[in-house]
């Protein structure tokens, strides 16, 4: 995977279930993400998922409240 291309790729969408974050990419690909990977969000409320901010222009994702930044270009490298 060239990691230049994949730094220019960017979300269009989050939304999350029991056990996963999903993000919908631009190019039209979706990522389900374990949120026991991140414990901050494993263990926050709904409410607290739901108050997040696109970082970056859709390059990332900030969750204020929790002090969680995640990147499109992490997820897609399998960073956790």
């Amino acid at each position: 995977m060239n990691t230049l291309i994949d730094k220019k790729i960017k979300a269009k969408k989050l939304s999350f279930n029991d056990e996963y974050l999903i993000v919908e990419l631009e190019d039209a690909r979706i990522l389900q993400i374990p949120l026991i990977w991140y414990p901050r969000l494993y263990n926050a409320t709904k409410k607290q998922l739901k108050h997040y901010k696109w970082i970056g222009k859709g390059s990332g994702i900030e969750w204020p409240e929790l002090d969680e930044h995640l990147s499109v270009h992490g997820f897609l490298q399998g960073y956790h």
